[in-house]
C-alpha cells in the first residue's frame, strides 16, 4: 500500500484524504483555481507547437464545454477567467458569485454553514461544477476516442487576494510558452 499517511481507513477499507481545505464550504462566493488531468496524463486534448495550443477535437470539446459552464448554470451568479486547454491537463479560474446557496439568507438556514454541503448532496458547489464539466467532455470525447478518461480527481486553490489572482492569470496565460518546464509535460507522450 502506497502513502499510507495520506490514506486513512474507512469502513474497513483504505481511502485517499480529501485534499479540500477543511472547513471550507465550496459553493462560497470566492474565486478558485482548479487543474484537472486526463488518466495517465496522455494527451488526448493536442499538442503545443512553437508555444501554441493546437487543440485536437477533443481539445476543442473540452475548450468550448468550458466556455458553456456559466451559461448551463446561471442561478449560481459564475465567472469564467482566464483558462487554458493543455496537451494533458485544464487550468481555469473560475468566480463562484453571490448567490441563493451562499447568501447569509441561505446560510443561516444551516446550523453550522461550515460544514453545509460535507455529507449532503453535492450540488450548487465546485465539486459539482467539475463533476458536469467532466461529464460533459466524456460524453462526446467518447464518441471520437473510447479511451479518453480523466484522472479521478482534480486540484483546487482557493484564491485570496489579488495578487494570487494576478500570479495564477499571468501562469496559466504562459502555460503553452513553458509548456516543457511544465510538471505535466512528458515527452515520451
Amino acid at each position: 500500500m502506497k502513502n499510507l499517511e495520506i490514506m486513512s481507513l474507512y469502513q474497513n477499507k483504505y481511502r485517499i484524504e480529501s485534499a479540500r481545505l477543511k472547513n471550507w464550504d465550496y459553493n462560497r462566493h470566492a474565486f478558485y483555481f482548479i487543474t484537472i488531468c486526463t488518466k495517465n496524463q496522455i494527451p488526448f486534448f493536442g499538442q503545443i507547437e512553437r508555444g501554441t495550443m493546437q487543440l485536437s477535437e477533443i481539445g476543442e470539446i473540452a475548450n468550448q464545454a468550458w466556455q458553456a459552464t456559466s451559461a448551463l448554470r446561471p442561478d449560481m451568479n459564475l465567472e469564467l477567467g482566464h483558462f487554458v486547454v493543455m496537451p494533458n491537463h485544464f487550468h481555469a479560474i473560475l468566480l463562484i458569485g453571490e448567490n441563493e446557496y451562499n447568501t447569509d439568507t441561505a446560510l443561516s438556514n444551516n446550523k453550522d454553514a461550515s460544514y453545509q454541503n460535507q455529507f449532503d448532496s453535492q450540488s450548487k458547489n465546485l465539486a459539482s461544477i467539475v463533476r458536469g464539466f467532466k461529464a460533459k467532455v466524456t460524453s462526446k470525447a467518447w464518441k471520437i476516442n473510447p479511451n479518453f478518461a480523466w484522472q479521478p480527481r482534480y486540484h483546487d486553490h482557493i484564491i485570496r487576494n489579488e495578487q494570487a489572482l494576478e500570479k495564477i492569470s499571468n501562469y496559466i496565460q504562459n502555460n503553452p510558452l513553458l509548456w516543457k518546464q511544465d510538471k505535466f509535460y512528458n515527452p515520451r507522450l
